[in-house]
């Protein structure tokens, strides 16, 4: 199909409505979250609408839209959806509108110099003509539709620059409204995403001269007129047009690869990630681990494995290797922790090595718990991560010891608390558990002693959930912390849709696992499956 349809409207609403939010004059700066919060529902409501129209027997992409964007490069505007990218577009939508009203106070409306946020933020930032009210969830909704086009594109080039240009909002995300560490944060997140981001760019440039030297393009395969299209891309892999010389290969493929570790992240590229986790808001720091961050591992099973299959089969092992490494080093350093939010921080890093072995072990079975582990642990990491902030937030302090007995005086919090801790553990009934399970009964075959390695995982999850459950929420209420209110109103509307989501998606996952299974398939196809 040509022409503009439902997913340019998915991922363009945000970006209007982010700058709509952020040239709202200063007498309607209060509507800016409100404005925000409906765009955000608008977004929500497309993708639903993109679910429901979305056929799991019919063509691998739907939705495809195509229009020429740069010809005498071979770049297209092209996007289209597939079972794989549909749930995470979904995962995006659906948590928007609750990460904008967890962070509802993250930013006054008004910046006085006697509210503490003002305070801690310098004095740059007070007075009444500060934009950060609008700012801040413009700063989202960006983020959000940039994410969007990543996950939908079909153009190589198109999703280079939405992989790069969504590290600018998110930058600022972290760097402008975080924590005290907040500048170094932001900057050690940027310079690992843009020199990961550099090497990848040489590779995509490597590419298309490889497809211009085969003659495949959008010019009925004249020589010099190269592609960017992923799906011509792919064909030509697939059926020999296109044959990549093995070194180049696997330099290509090392490059794209590094880039998305670099994102996802994966041990040793990881360690941006628990400064960045802190430093920034919980609800920015569930749009980077639960969004941002799968844009990384989404990547890695879009183009790291059909666009260079034998480099993938040959690369699988060390990949193996390092997934395994992040499982056991994330679990180990999250036990280690005395911060309540760095130690969700590195449980994160230990779930993503999870993501990551399932994709290289490259089986259906592991592929397809990968892909749906993506959605799970967005939607475990959220409720853990927000919780948890809802309770620092109360108390200004992230220091575990800080804490005890929160159950007696706020046992609803403490309640949801355990459940998104027990999903992160993978107990049986709640959604991570299957993604789990898929995993390790996909990875067993080829990869016997990195599937028994990888269990590991249920024995440190068990110990730095439910110890912390323990030190924080459970013996007599620590002093100071008696007045502690559970979740009011509003925090209760972000925290109930994600706990029946991990419950829902743990009793009953098959029509998530119906609509991936089918794009799955035809990954693992292109790429020959494990060997």
């Amino acid at each position: 199909m040509n022409g503009l349809g439902l997913l340019s409207a998915l991922w363009l609403t945000p970006l209007i409505g982010a700058l709509v939010v952020v040239v709202l004059p200063s007498g309607a700066r209060r509507a800016a979250r409100p404005l925000a919060l409906a765009t955000s529902l608008v977004v929500l409501g497309v993708a639903i609408a993109l679910a429901v129209g979305f056929d799991p027997g019919g063509a691998t992409h739907q939705f495809v839209e195509s229009r020429p964007w740069i010809p005498a490069f071979g770049a297209t505007y092209s996007l289209g959806l597939d079972g794989i990218a549909l749930v995470l577009v979904l995962l995006t939508a659906a948590l928007m509108p609750l990460l904008l009203l967890a962070g509802w106070h993250d930013v006054p409306a008004s910046d006085s110099p006697t509210n503490a946020h003002a305070r801690e933020a310098g004095a740059a930032d007070r007075g009444p003509h500060s934009r950060r009210a609008q700012t801040y969830p413009a700063l989202m909704l960006a983020t959000q539709g940039l994410a969007l086009v990543a996950f939908t594109s079909l153009d190589v080039l198109l999703f280079y620059v939405a992989f790069e240009a969504m590290l600018i909002p998110l930058y600022f995300l972290i760097g402008g409204f975080g924590g005290s560490d907040r500048a170094a944060a932001a900057v050690r997140f940027l310079i690992y995403n843009l020199l990961g981001g550099l090497v990848m760019l040489v590779a995509v440039i490597g590419l298309y001269v490889l497809t211009a030297h085969a003659g495949i393009g959008p010019d009925d395969g004249s020589i010099g007129a190269g592609t960017f299209d992923y799906r011509l891309i792919t064909a030509a892999v697939a059926d020999g047009r296109l044959e990549i010389p093995p070194g180049a290969a696997l330099l290509m493929f090392a490059a794209f690869t590094l880039a998305f570790a670099i994102k996802a992240p994966l041990w040793p590229f990881h360690t941006w990630l628990p400064g960045a986790a802190v430093a920034a808001t919980p609800a920015s720091a569930v749009l980077m681990m639960a969004v941002v961050d799968k844009v990384g591992t989404f990547a890695m099973l879009r183009y790291s494995l059909p666009l260079f299959p034998d480099a993938a089969a040959t690369a699988a092992p060390v990949l193996i290797t390092l997934a395994v490494i992040s499982i056991v080093y994330g679990g180990v350093m999250a036990i280690a922790q005395t911060d309540l939010l760095r130690l969700i921080a590195y449980a994160s890093i230990s779930h993503f090595g999870f993501i990551v072995l399932g994709i290289f072990a490259r089986t259906e079975q592991s592929a397809a718990g990968s892909a749906l582990y993506m959605v799970n642990h967005g939607v475990a990491t959220a409720a853990l991560f927000l919780v948890a902030g809802f309770l620092v937030r109360r108390h200004r302090i992230r220091e575990i010891g800080y804490y005890g007995g929160v159950q007696q005086v706020a046992p609803v919090l403490a309640g949801t608390f355990l459940i998104a801790g027990l999903a992160t553990l993978s107990l049986p009934g709640l959604a991570p558990f299957v993604s789990e399970f898929l995993v390790f009964v996909g990875t067993f075959g080829p990869y016997p002693v990195a599937a028994v390695l990888a269990t590991s995982t249920f024995v440190l999850a068990a110990i730095y959930i439910l110890w912390t459950y323990q030190r924080v929420m459970g013996g007599p209420v620590a002093p100071g912390l008696a007045g502690t209110p559970d979740l009011g109103a509003r925090e209760l509307v972000v925290v109930i849709p994600l706990v029946v989501a991990l419950i829902a998606l743990g009793l009953y996952p098959q029509p998530a696992l119906d609509v991936i299974e089918p794009a799955v398939a035809h990954t693992v196809a292109l790429v020959g499956g494990a060997r």
